[in-house]
């Protein structure tokens, strides 16, 4: 995809340092009031981040509301036949072999010529996968049935039928041609579809979700199934492989009704299952630390993490004035009669105008009015302790003054803020960090420089032997480095060190299948995250993502306008929410299978415009987006299918559910902040591309939302680009410099906060990707490449060997031997006396 081919954020009213101008006119400055007082509102979430919601919101979130009508059809088609197996018993009342003689009847009426009959057949396994609802009464009963009936559907084999059915439906190219001409794209394109891929779901996500009353032979069907998807069993290559077939090929507009909704959430699920969720991640990269003998993690990222508390949001200017203003006016009357009794003959200098914050955010600073060397030389000690919080006001230093009495201090010691008494994060070094450190301070004391030694510290005064000793104790090495070292030792011995040894990991199986066609599966993920964004704008030329929910007749009253506009949003969430986990558990596992694998995939995302489009997505008005209410409680499955369905009203549908966030929308933004921290941690062409793009005033609206997950990731992607955007903007935003300073990392050679290096590095976009690409391609060549002219392979020079070779020769060639033989051999002149003689 090009540069062209994906939208850029266009970010109006931005001065050079990236910050939001003053707002000209009364709607907008109506508009910021409203933002401000929204923000200064916003309360604490309590969120938890993990690898999915809870089992019944993945599930419900699978429908679409218009589909509502489907669950009484399937249940239908079901009855309809089970009445004439069963005679009068009801499912939930058979034997486990009875039910398993039912469904090897079903599997058998699943292989008929038939379509329509093949659907009814679908139809009525999909009903068991639900469930049996019709058979329950509560929804606790429905999951219970659901997930028996998933674990006996597996064990009969249903999983590979419909498969088989599956790789029918997306080879129909009559299907495919017909909603190609189609004008408009509804549900009944893609029925059979649908009804597949709801199937498979169920079964992928109830068979991946643990309890803790399963069964031993439940266990081991969990292990088959994840071993099974996991593997290169389906036509050669994993079936996540499949699925990503099918969103390229909806991409390419081949086939626009394929239900993308379901086939991202399916290819998510699939991918979390096989390869496994963030906890397994944690515990495959301590193992893999053992095994390269490095030591062990200084902490558990994911705890740390969730014993983070949120930070206050940074004010924003209008709230400042406002502020201002306020005290103003409460002072007013009794700070006139003390200026009246001072005029004339005051020794105090006249009281200076107001200084209006030009920033975000407020810093506690003794006295706004003096510069920096006065400060620092009147600065008493005592008084140097201040808050972050909150500020005095400059007027109250007018009231607080007294002639001959030492004047109070600023504010009570009850009000100073207390600082953690430690950081959550254990500071890193690098290896290359420490090498950098002793080559300055070897110019500056010796005169020469020892390469990469890091032993050797002759000469250098005492106070150097500390730091170097202080960093070597924070020093840490990743499982990239060591991965990239032993990279380069085979590039450069193959002969000596012989053919690497690869684990057949499901992560290995699934990046060779992908390898020849990985940036058509990026690009069209990242296609349909721009089509899914709520910022985006709808174009004739852009992929309509809406077959799978549009009904065959639009609505014709408000009421079912309004269902269906929270359908279509509600969808639109999904779509963000599947995409977002995807590309980062990608992002993930392939980073700690083999750095230069999660180099690839980052590269991909990089070319193809990924860091504007999640800019763009954080372009707008975040804690809306996270507060929507894009849901209808009584049409979630199963509480629909459980429950009598109440009357739906305009009033009920915009009140929407009570909670106080929306999970799968501040799922997905700390996901799209997860993957921007990825492509940009240690690439400084990248990280320059946050500041060209403007992201600063971006990242610090996020920060309003008070969960202390998505303000850590938006604080890091801050703290990098920090020193390029100017000390005036430093200096106006000591605030949220202090949250990154608490909640961040440290790296103790990290010059972030003062940029004191940004004239010896320039920006090269284009030679440090080149020299990246460059790695990846010799990484790829000599891992997967398998016919290749190795410039290495022996030459064999003894005649009797080379004529002994035996030639496999085609099975025809001995009837048209002579003919072969008359043409190649007999019909060319041979000059013999030119072999004689000397080329």
């Amino acid at each position: 995809m090009q540069a062209e081919d994906m939208e850029v954020p266009i970010i109006n009213n931005l001065n050079d340092n990236g910050e939001r101008q003053r707002p000209k006119g009364k709607d907008v400055f109506k508009d910021q009031q409203k933002e401000s007082e929204s923000s200064m509102e916003s309360p604490n979430l309590e969120f938890e981040y993990g690898d999915t919601d809870t089992l019944t919101a993945e599930l419900s979130e699978l429908y679409s509301y218009t589909e509502e009508p489907e669950f009484a059809l399937n249940r239908d088609y079901f009855e309809e036949d089970f009445r004439s197996h069963a005679r009068g018993r009801r499912w939930i009342e058979l034997t486990v072999e009875k039910q398993k003689a039912y469904v090897m009847r079903l599997l058998d009426a699943l292989e008929v010529t038939d379509r329509d009959k093949r659907l009814k057949v679908a139809r009525a396994i999909l009903y068991l996968a639900q469930g049996v609802f019709d058979e329950c009464d509560t929804e606790v009963d429905v999951l219970h049935w659901s997930r028996h009936n998933v674990f006996l559907l597996y064990d009969m084999g249903i999983f590979t039928a419909l498969l088989e059915l599956l790789s029918m439906e997306i080879d129909n190219n009559q299907a495919c041609s017909s909603a190609v001409r189609k004008p408009a794209i509804s549900l009944a394109d893609s029925t059979e579809l649908r009804v597949l891929l709801s199937i498979m779901y169920l079964m992928v996500e109830t068979i991946r979700v643990q309890t803790e009353d399963d069964r031993p032979e439940w266990i081991a069907a969990r292990e088959a199934f994840k071993n099974e998807l996991g593997s290169p069993l389906y036509n050669g290559e994993p079936f996540a492989l499949l699925l990503f077939t099918m969103v390229t090929k909806f991409c390419s507009m081949n086939a626009p009704h394929f239900p993308m909704k379901k086939v991202l959430l399916l290819l998510w699920k699939t991918i979390l299952f096989t390869l496994g969720g963030f906890e397994e991640l944690q515990e495959m990269k301590v193992r893999t630390r053992e095994h390269l003998n490095l030591p062990p993690l200084p902490e558990d990222s994911i705890k740390v993490v969730r014993a983070m508390r949120a930070a206050s949001p940074p004010a924003s200017a209008m709230e400042l004035i406002e502020q201002q203003q306020q005290q103003k006016r409460g002072r007013r009357s009794r700070r006139s009669a003390f200026v009246d009794s001072l005029e004339g003959d005051s020794p105090y200098p006249k009281k200076q105008p107001l200084v209006k914050q030009d920033s975000l955010d407020t810093y506690n600073e003794r006295d706004p009015f003096k510069n920096d060397d006065a400060r620092d030389e009147e600065e008493d000690p005592e008084d140097t302790d201040s808050g972050i919080e909150g500020e005095v006001d400059p007027l109250d230093r007018d009231v607080i003054i007294q002639p001959p009495p030492p004047p109070p201090p600023l504010r009570p010691p009850t009000e100073r803020v207390n600082f953690p008494k430690g950081l959550p994060w254990a500071p890193k070094v690098r290896e290359k960090d420490i090498e950098h450190f002793l080559e300055t301070s070897r110019n500056k004391f010796i005169g020469f420089t020892l390469g990469n030694d890091t032993e050797t510290l002759v000469g250098l005064p005492r106070p150097i032997h500390e730091s170097v000793k202080t960093l070597k104790q924070h020093k840490y090495v990743s499982i990239a480095e060591v991965q990239m070292k032993r990279e380069e030792e085979l590039q450069q011995c193959p002969l000596t060190l012989g053919v690497e040894e690869v684990e057949e990991t499901p992560t290995e199986t699934l990046y060779l299948g992908m390898l020849p066609n990985l940036s058509q599966y990026v690009i069209a993920l990242l296609k349909l995250l721009l089509a899914a964004a709520p910022t985006s704008k709808a174009k004739t030329d852009s992929i309509n993502i809406l077959a799978d929910v549009l009904p065959e007749e639009m609505p014709i009253t408000v009421l079912q306008s309004m269902k269906l506009g929270i359908d279509v949003n509600r969808h639109k969430e999904i779509i963000v929410k599947a995409i977002s986990a995807l590309l980062l558990l990608l992002l993930k596992h392939f980073k700690l299978n083999h750095i230069y694998q999660f180099e690839i995939v980052s590269q991909h995302l990089v070319f193809a415009n990924c860091i504007p489009l999640i800019l763009k997505f954080f372009n707008q008005n975040i804690m809306s987006y996270i507060s929507a209410k894009n849901s209808i409680c009584v049409l979630d499955f199963p509480h629909c299918v459980v429950h009598e369905m109440p009357e739906l009203t305009a009033e009920s549908l915009e009140a929407g559910d009570s909670n106080q966030f929306c999970w799968r929308n501040l799922f997905s933004c700390i996901n799209l902040l997860r993957i921007l921290n990825k492509l940009t941690k240690w690439k400084h062409s990248r990280t320059m591309m946050l500041v060209v793009f403007k992201s600063a005033p971006i990242l610090k609206r996020a920060l309003k939302v008070k969960q202390a997950m998505m303000q850590l990731y938006v604080l890091k992607l801050l703290k990098i680009q920090t020193k390029y955007l100017g000390r005036q903007w430093r200096k106006s935003n000591m605030k949220t410099m202090s949250a990154i300073y608490q909640k961040v990392r440290h790296r103790l050679n990290d010059d972030w906060a003062y940029g004191n290096d940004i004239d010896a590095r320039p920006w090269d976009f284009q030679a440090e990707e080149c020299a990246l690409r460059e790695c990846i391609e010799k990484f790829n060549s000599r891992r997967y490449d398998k016919n290749k002219n190795d410039d290495f392979t022996p030459v064999d020079n003894c005649l009797q060997s080379v004529l002994g070779q035996r030639v496999d020769l085609p099975e025809d060639f001995h009837y048209s031997y002579e003919m072969w033989l008359e043409r190649e051999v007999f019909s060319q002149p041979i000059q013999w006396e030119g072999l004689l003689q000397n080329p």
